[in-house]
């Protein structure tokens, strides 16, 4: 496995198996801002967290409402599946363009367009009393509603790798909270006079809130850091000869380097996209999205049909299972706050961090595939949310940490485009597995997940020796 190839940059000279260009150079980080160190991005990364948490949060509250609220629109069980499938379909094919897009014009700039035009989209479906605003709604949501992605992106252009991973996964965490808060909130507002279009607008100005931090922070950095405020691009950060040709390069007075974005035509970025998307297509890190593919697909199983399985297995009451599946989501946001002890114990390495998680999810999907009782589902439900909360960060994490830094955002891209195929396949495998038995859709998943245990161990030898012989840092 050749994953250590940057994408985008030229081939590495046969002696070296990892090129110098995967080497980014440390970032400031929060660790080191109270010694006197930069302190904007630290201050960045928390305008982050708080942009993940009020995009989950406005997010969570319209999702569970979008079947009530097409259903009395008058659609009838098919056209509302056509409808609803508009936002998967799209995101499948603009995750990558997008986290392309971010790599050509920065990533700030990104998720300010992102946000804003996310929240164009909730104001159109809080208007949507005909089904054709309703799909126009989802058809702009469906393509611009990228800010957790770009976002994560961009903490990783923030902060040295030895901390991303940690603070992705603080990230991630924070996320969930509002994901778990927001659907409290919009089942009181559909109770309301209006609800749902309510719901909808309140969304929408959640939106619009988001941008205004995030661009009173950007405003704010590059005001009072100027000499130190980089544009977030990892590409300029270590720049190669296409990148340093579309960027005006200063010297500061104190020997600092300041990079400012060249004036580049619509046409230009749209074949610097492509060019990107050709290098992410001819890299070597297939395995890595297979992975990500059977493990998205695997959870996704168990997710697909866990009030009805319960239901029949145990006769456990939807109220009751609503709570569970709420404990499990409060478990989820604890466990980004354990990636830090987590990442000290196995010394930062990622892969083998990954490979015990896929392993523990593996057998924790087998064990409630198995369950004779609640409690057992209980206790697996319980590891589980551990397990999967942190092999998503660590599969996010050794994506960037392969790939380069050349095209970071095509590459989170891509991987938002592989799990949306997960979504699409997802129904139809749990509705055939069904068609056998309540535990055909884990089961399913279960055979998934230890055949990318199976991908990840036959790899991990060339992994270690790419890890091995990776340059230290000065």
């Amino acid at each position: 496995m050749e994953n250590g190839s940057p994408i985008g940059g030229p081939p590495p000279p046969p002696p070296s198996p990892l090129p110098p260009a995967v080497e980014r150079p440390e970032a400031a980080s929060p660790s080191s801002l109270s010694s006197g160190g930069a302190s904007w991005p630290s201050r960045f990364v928390l305008c982050l967290y708080a942009v993940g948490f009020l995009d989950f949060f406005g997010v969570s509250m319209v999702v569970p409402l979008l079947s009530l609220h097409i259903k009395s629109l008058g659609a009838s069980p098919v056209v509302a599946g056509v409808v609803g499938s508009l936002y998967g379909v799209l995101q499948l094919f603009s995750s990558t363009l997008v986290g392309s897009w971010s790599d050509i014009v920065g990533r700030p700039y990104c998720l300010l367009a992102c946000i804003l035009f996310s929240a164009s989209g909730y104001f159109v479906l809080g208007m949507s009393t005909n089904l054709f605003l309703f799909a126009v709604a989802r058809t702009i949501v469906g393509i611009f509603k990228h800010t957790h992605s770009v976002s994560k992106v961009l903490i990783s252009d923030l902060v040295s790798e030895r901390e991303r991973l940690l603070l992705i996964g603080r990230f991630n965490a924070a996320s969930s909270v509002g994901f778990i808060m927001g659907p409290v909130v919009g089942g009181y507002l559909i109770e309301l006079e209006d609800g749902f279009y309510l719901t909808a607008f309140i969304c929408s100005s959640i939106f619009v809130l988001n941008a205004g931090l995030c661009w009173m922070v950007l405003w704010c950095e590059e005001n009072t850091y100027s000499k130190d405020w980089i544009s977030s691009n990892k590409a300029r950060h270590n720049p190669s000869a296409e990148t340093e040709q579309s960027l005006h390069i200063k010297s500061m007075p104190d020997g600092a380097v300041c990079y400012s974005a060249a004036p580049r035509s619509s046409w230009t970025q749209a074949v610097s996209v492509l060019q990107r998307l050709g290098s992410v297509a001819s890299s070597d890190l297939w395995d890595i999205f297979l992975v990500r593919l059977l493990m998205s697909v695997a959870v996704m199983l168990y997710y697909s049909n866990f009030v009805l399985a319960l239901d029949e297995r145990f006769g456990v009451k939807p109220k009751l299972t609503g709570y569970l599946i709420s404990y499990s989501s409060t478990l989820g946001v604890a466990a980004g706050f354990l990636l830090g002890p987590i990442t000290r114990l196995y010394q930062h390495n990622t892969y083998a961090i990954l490979l015990r998680s896929t392993v523990l999810t593996s057998v924790l999907l087998m064990l409630y595939s198995l369950s004779v009782s609640i409690w057992m589902v209980v206790l697996s439900s319980t590891f589980l949310a551990f397990s999967t909360a942190i092999g998503r960060t660590c599969i996010t994490d050794l994506e960037l940490t392969l790939g380069g830094n050349q095209a970071s955002g095509a590459l989170i891209g891509v991987g938002q485009s592989v799990s949306a195929v997960g979504r699409i396949v997802v129904p139809l495998l749990s509705g055939i597995a069904q068609e056998f038995s309540p535990c055909g859709p884990p089961s399913l998943g279960v055979v998934l997940a230890f055949v990318a245990v199976l991908i990840l161990v036959f790899n991990k030898p060339q992994h270690c020796s790419r890890r091995n012989t990776k340059p230290k840092r000065a």
